[in-house]
């Protein structure tokens, strides 16, 4: 009988304790803290000394009035003889003035039925017949409120400029989606045109091609154009590379597998930057009735001035509508739900339809839409404001009036704010943006921040950029404890969802301008009203962005938690928002982006700071001081995007 030999089990290897390296490497936000409190150690004491007053000291400042207003006055003086501007710039005014021109007075031939039978046509064999019922309605209500003409030119204009917008766009997505090369020269040149408010456009081309149409569609054709180069390099660069390796492999050339594979395989990446082309456009060409820009956005820029809430509803109007309709139609097509190559015959005959009734409505001597058809509503409107104003302006009980709201928002919000950053020294302000950019990014995203606010500095608009920053901080904050609460509740409630849809994708579609007018109407005239005008156009894209990342998170992670009995408010804070965190830093990058473009339209509605400079500027011909302003809109834009949005190494790290 053998013996039974018993083995012990091996011992259970001992656990050494991670070492203070070991743990500071991998918690890479520490290194960063302490590499800041060091520099900040050395470097404060020094500057403190040098500079002991806080503000942005005078030697350290260039004076750009001089040099800027020598060059304006060289470009006026040569304007009309010099050989630049008579055989290059003056030839591209000519044609972008005829262009605009040939297209105006080609919607005039075919007459308000014409123009109105063609969009129907054009939205039928887009999206069908519910969208075209909705685009005669909505061009109906054009010429019902009295605006047919102003709505002419708005159309004239965009649709020049959204031609070249395109061209422009996909030439250089085209270029980008082929060449490595080429996109990365054009990637941060791209970023950064995204993240410059509109406003920052106009003081260039002014420059340039003067006060004018010419000004206005140029300017929005360098606003409009980066969407579409950058889909279009998307869809190029991210083309199914097995279909491409089939093509190359049956000896297709390089011209032929562009447009047998590569154009075919991105035409949804193509149509959805015609969309944000299109949207952009009608948005900045709003916003170009600042430099001379006539239809709608000039009816708007006029009644604002005047404080007529009545006549700048009347013109912004017609402005949703039209961003509602162009929205919709371009979606579908990029949709591809239906198959638009399906019959020519029905194409045909709406055609000849169309031209039937052009030809009948000049015949009949009716070319414009009949006066007895319009409807007044300014009169009605004001009235409505006059009551709002007497009523709920001010003297509400218990809750107050809108004007004492926006009293407190100011004393208690805005003011305290604006105070706390005029107050702190200018080097700490560089180091606390560079220290947030360097915690959510890189190096470089801190040292991008960092100079973009020292160059605020150098072109002595150190106070009034701050108090656009306050402006920002103070909105943003509004819009993302709004947003993150709507997106959350959204996210968790799917009626609530199918209810914010269509009230988000209306709020999405509205240009810049117009929702100035309701807070002028509620809250009257202030950096307040700015404020809030900002928060509502920024809403939406946090709102749908805090959804979609909540929802999107991974359906076995929230089931993990509730089988270990996490309950639903255990699952929100230690589950969804961790998993979530990209897609709500995506959300504070857009809403800051976004309440930046619109706190500085805010500037013609009483918000001062940068955006009046800017509107001085192009108001009294004095360039420098709109310049200045405009580049320290760049500058705070480009600061804003780097602190908010962090970069693709960080995002390794975090991971």
């Amino acid at each position: 009988m053998s013996a039974v030999t018993t083995t012990s089990a091996p011992p259970k290897p001992r656990t050494q304790e991670p070492s203070w390296r070991d743990r500071l490497t991998r918690r890479p936000a520490l290194l960063k803290l302490g590499a800041l409190l060091v520099i900040a150690a050395v470097a404060v004491p020094v500057l403190h000394s040098r500079w002991a007053s806080g503000t942005w000291p005078a030697p350290l400042t260039v004076d750009l009035t001089e040099p800027l207003g020598k060059v304006s006055d060289w470009i006026i003086d040569n304007r009309d003889g010099h050989p630049l501007f008579l055989y290059f710039f003056g030839h591209i005014s000519n044609a972008v003035v005829l262009s605009v021109r040939g297209v105006y007075l080609v919607l005039l031939a075919l007459g308000w039925a014409g123009t109105t039978a063609l969009a129907a046509l054009v939205a039928w064999r887009a999206a069908g017949v519910k969208l075209a019922a909705g685009t005669v309605v909505a061009l109906a209500a054009c010429g019902l409120l009295g605006m047919w003409v102003p709505t002419m030119q708005t159309l004239a204009l965009m649709a020049v400029a959204v031609a070249a917008s395109v061209i422009l766009g996909a030439f250089l997505g085209l270029a980008a989606g082929l060449s490595d090369r080429t996109f990365r020269i054009l990637r941060p040149v791209l970023d950064t045109m995204q993240v410059l408010p509109a406003f920052a456009y106009l003081l260039p081309v002014v420059l340039i091609f003067g006060i004018g149409v010419p000004a206005a569609v140029l300017a929005t054709v360098v606003y409009a154009a980066p969407p579409m180069a950058r889909l279009t390099a998307l869809g190029l660069r991210e083309a199914d590379k097995g279909v491409l390796e089939a093509v190359e492999s049956l000896g297709a050339t390089a011209r032929q597998r562009l447009f047998t594979a590569r154009l075919p395989l991105a035409r949804k990446q193509l149509l959805l930057g015609l969309n944000q082309t299109i949207m952009m456009a009608l948005s900045m060409a709003v916003i170009a009735s600042v430099i001379g820009a006539a239809g709608l956005g000039d009816r708007v820029y006029q009644a604002l001035a005047s404080v007529d809430v009545g006549q700048a509803l009347a013109a912004g109007l017609p402005i949703v509508l039209m961003a509602i309709v162009l929205d919709r139609v371009t979606a579908a097509a990029g949709s591809g739900d239906r198959e638009q190559g399906r019959s020519w015959l029905p194409a045909a005959l709406g055609v000849l339809a169309v031209a039937a009734v052009a030809v009948a409505t000049r015949l009949a001597g009716s070319l414009l839409w009949p006066e007895a058809w319009s409807i007044e509503i300014a009169p009605t409107v004001n009235k409505a404001v006059g009551w709002m104003t007497d009523h709920l302006y001010s003297g509400v009980p218990v809750i107050g009036g809108t004007a004492d709201w926006a009293g407190h928002f100011t004393s208690f919000v805005l003011d305290p704010i604006r105070s706390g950053l005029t107050a702190l020294p200018w080097y700490a302000v560089l180091l606390l943006v560079a220290a947030l950019a360097w915690l959510i990014g890189t190096w470089k995203s801190a040292l991008t921040a960092a100079l973009a606010m020292a160059a605020i500095g150098v072109l002595g608009v150190w106070k009034p950029s701050m108090d656009t920053l306050s402006q920002v901080v103070a909105a943003v904050a509004v819009t993302l404890l709004i947003g993150f609460a709507i997106g959350i509740a959204a996210s968790r409630s799917s009626r609530l969802e199918r209810v914010l849809r269509p009230v988000l994708d209306v709020m999405q579609t509205m240009p810049q301008f117009v929702y100035l007018i309701p807070v002028v109407a509620l809250f009257g005239v202030g950096r307040a009203p700015a404020a809030a005008a900002a928060v509502v156009y920024a809403l939406p894209a946090v709102v749908r962005i805090t959804t979609q990342g909540l929802q999107q998170v991974s359906p076995a992670a929230l089931e993990s938690a509730r089988s270990l009995g996490a309950t639903s408010g255990q699952q929100l804070r230690q589950v969804q928002l961790p998993l979530a965190r990209p897609s709500l830093l995506l959300a504070v990058n857009q809403g800051v982006v976004l309440v930046l473009a619109v706190v500085i339209i805010g500037g013609l509605v009483g918000g001062g700071a940068l955006g009046y400079d800017v509107v001085f500027g192009l108001a009294q011909g004095d360039l420098a001081t709109g310049l200045k302003a405009g580049a320290a809109i760049v500058c705070l834009g480009l600061m804003l995007d780097r602190v908010t949005q962090p970069s693709r190494a960080a995002r390794k790290e975090d991971a």
